[in-house]
């Protein structure tokens, strides 16, 4: 006989038994769960100081066969135990890949002569760049990661994938964040295999030795941006050949710009709406050539036929641009959506989108952190519960006549076009913040007139062309591309100059990015009424940038750049060779859309900045404390003024005040430092990064036999 506690548990009206009921409501939702802890796991191993033991990648191994152990009887306790198993899974994944990665390799200080195998070349508006695999330094050991070089634009020579080239150039290692917290180069680069980048200083040659092996598809993918750039000069050919092979190198700056603000650049990055377009049309030429054929269309399943043939489209138009992270997403959920297609199920679910989302994590981990894998998934998101939430709300609308039933069509088609990009676009929005601090306003606008032009002619066309490419027939469809491309670039240069297109605007930090996307994923993955606890997280996460005081002060890795930042916005004091890009990531943190100059000897910047020949006296607050920026004035009056001494060159001889310096940077690289009114905090890029793989360790003097000892800059 069952005692009383066991039958208030067991009561329907009991908290155990409500939960457990609403968990098998939502039984077909948990799996999506698993990607989403395998993501967590992932975030939390980058997030770490310093690089985990090796042993700790078999934690997810006892709570992954206790899930096994407990799923023929209690499915709901198999996957919360699930839960911690697939998390831990994504850090020893991620562990494991950082620890495949071949080391960094020591650069040369000055030029030097490089050599190696071309496997891609890249069209740039004036010029090229190439990627050249185990290259060699002046005659050296061949490399274990590529280089990167941007060719001068007079350079006669036009190299093709599988080549040798050899050429005089200056190659640098892979740059650090602009500033602590800000874009990891060195962290992509480490996962992606780049060892260094630079350009050349004379012309290469092609080296006349026996020809080595090429990636996959790179020699076809640089022949068809060749004959697209030759039939489509401009930023028409460059835009051709950005929907077909996924470059974007040889697209104009402005119209770059033109088509980010106007809320088309997802147009440029080849994922779903490209390959569900190469799908579409695969799948309807095949069918109706099968079809057209009487003995094909007695024996044979057409539709299963025409499917299988629309994913080998799709995935030779995956290698062919590339394989980027938003293609790999778009062709494993087709790949699923045509397995459901053959065994008779639906295609887009969730859990198709889990497998996705997990598949190309374990795949390429450090994916997680880039914008593309994040607004990619994001969006697809949104669309798939978006449509399970429309869908029976558009169905009770039918009952038209069918005189009307066009109309109704007509006015569906565009619905679903506006709702589409209403739905990708406040998916995308938190993450666009994120990485790039700007919104857009007319995406949807632009988006009714572009979709439709690339779905009907631009893509068919593209598809057309690279299929005359062997007869040199290609021009008859680049010509109708073109066109369609040109009416692409007209909408999107009309919509960019309206009125607030695109603002800057405060970057949502890092945490309250996983915030917004945790409310995110709440509110689109559930199906009961607590899904709406997802929306005042994404509120949270979207008004953390109000919690967020961004730095006072900013000293570049080099000490070229440093920026004050006062009421008036950011003033810069640039020194020659300064990064351009290092100066727009600044640009973003603060939503600034421009820099200013240090006022000159005897201004003040809203009393916050008073300048003299050879220093600067900043405080940005009436409360707060003083920095004195060092031009070249004697540094002792500054030691004994300030709570911060600030310098573009080694200041030497002890000093009362805390010090960055040229010395300070090249140890630790960028420092931010926020003025308080009982001192300063400084933090620099290696106490915010910590001792991982992709860090470079602390420099060693010239004629030091031994490194000297990690000097992390106190915070506080």
């Amino acid at each position: 006989m069952a005692s009383a506690a066991t039958q208030t548990l067991a009561s329907p009206l009991s908290p155990a038994a409500r939960l457990a009921g609403l968990f098998e409501a939502e039984r077909l939702r948990l799996a999506p769960w698993l990607a989403i802890a395998l993501g967590l796991g992932i975030a939390a191993y980058f997030a770490l100081p310093e690089e985990p033991d090796p042993a700790w990648r078999w934690a997810a191994l006892p709570p992954l066969l206790l899930a096994l152990a407990l799923a023929p009887r209690a499915p709901l306790a198999a996957w919360c135990a699930g839960l911690p198993a697939a998390a831990a899974l994504g850090a020893a994944v991620a562990s494991w890949h950082a620890a495949r990665q071949p080391p960094m390799p020591d650069l040369p200080r000055g030029a030097v002569i490089v050599s190696g195998v071309v496997t891609r070349v890249e069209l740039l508006p004036e010029g090229q760049r190439i990627t050249l695999d185990a290259p060699r330094l002046d005659g050296g050991e061949p490399l274990a990661r590529h280089l990167r070089i941007r060719l001068r634009a007079t350079d006669p020579v036009r190299p093709r994938p599988g080549e040798r080239l050899r050429v005089r150039a200056l190659i640098r290692p892979p740059a650090p964040p602009a500033y602590p917290g800000g874009w990891d180069f060195q962290r992509a680069a480490w996962f992606g295999g780049l060892g260094g980048s630079g350009f050349a200083l004379g012309m290469a040659e092609l080296e006349a030795e026996e020809r080595g092996r090429a990636p996959p598809l790179a020699a076809l993918r640089a022949d068809i941006e060749a004959r697209v750039a030759a039939a489509l000069p401009g930023p028409t050919g460059g835009v051709a050949a950005a929907l077909l092979t996924g470059g974007r190198s040889a697209i104009p700056a402005p119209d770059l710009a033109a088509l980010r603000d106007a809320g088309l650049a997802h147009l440029l990055s080849v994922s779903g709406l490209h390959i569900g377009i190469v799908f579409g049309v695969s799948f309807a030429v095949v069918r109706l050539a099968l079809a057209a054929l009487p003995w094909a269309a007695l024996r044979l399943p057409v539709k299963s036929v025409a499917a299988v043939a629309a994913l080998a489209a799709g995935g030779f138009y995956m290698l062919l641009s590339g394989a980027q992270v938003p293609m790999q997403r778009s062709f494993a959920m087709a790949a699923l959506a045509t397995l459901a297609l053959l065994t008779g199920r639906r295609a887009l679910t969730l859990r198709a989108w889990g497998l996705a989302f997990a598949g190309v994590l374990l795949i390429e981990p450090v994916a997680l952190l880039g914008p593309s894998f994040q607004m990619s998934f994001a969006a697809v998101l949104a669309l798939i519960a978006g449509w399970e939430w429309l869908r029976p709300r558009l169905a009770r609308t039918g009952g038209a006549s069918r005189r009307e039933a066009w109309r109704r069509r007509l006015l569906l088609g565009a619905f679903g076009i506006a709702a589409t990009s209403l739905l990708a676009g406040a998916a995308t929005t938190p993450f666009g913040l994120h990485h790039f601090g700007r919104l857009q306003l007319y995406g949807v606008a632009a988006n009714m007139l572009a979709v439709p032009i690339t779905s009907l002619l631009v893509m068919p066309a593209g598809m057309l062309a690279v299929a005359l490419m062997p007869l040199g027939l290609e021009g008859l469809a680049l010509a109708p591309m073109g066109w369609g491309v040109e009416a692409i670039l007209r909408v999107a240069r009309q919509v960019a100059s309206w009125p607030g297109a695109a603002f800057s605007a405060p970057p949502i930090p890092a945490w309250g990015l996983g915030v917004t996307a945790f409310g995110m994923a709440w509110l689109c993955l559930w199906r009961a009424r607590w899904r709406l606890l997802g929306l005042p997280l994404i509120a949270a996460g979207l008004a953390s940038a109000a919690a967020v005081r961004p730095p006072d002060l900013l000293v570049s890795a080099d000490a070229r750049l440093i920026g004050l930042r006062s009421a008036e916005g950011l003033h810069l004091q640039r020194l020659s060779g300064a990064s351009s890009l290092v100066a727009e990531s600044w640009l973003r943190l603060y939503a600034e859309a421009a820099a200013r100059p240090l006022p000159r000897e005897g201004e003040a910047g809203e009393g916050a900045i008073a300048c003299t020949a050879g220093a600067c006296w900043f405080r940005p607050r009436s409360e707060g404390a003083v920095a004195v920026l060092l031009r070249g004035g004697p540094a002792r009056e500054a030691c004994a003024g300030a709570a911060l001494v600030v310098s573009a060159e080694p200041v030497r001889g002890r000093c009362a005040a805390r010090v960055v310096d040229r010395f300070s940077v090249w140890r630790e690289g960028a420092h931010a430092v926020w003025l308080e009114a009982d001192g300063v905090r400084v933090l620099s890029d290696r106490a915010w990064r910590g001792d991982r793989p992709w860090v470079p360790p602390p420099p060693r003097p010239r004629g030091a036999r031994e490194p000297p000892a990690a000097t992390i800059p106190e915070d506080g």
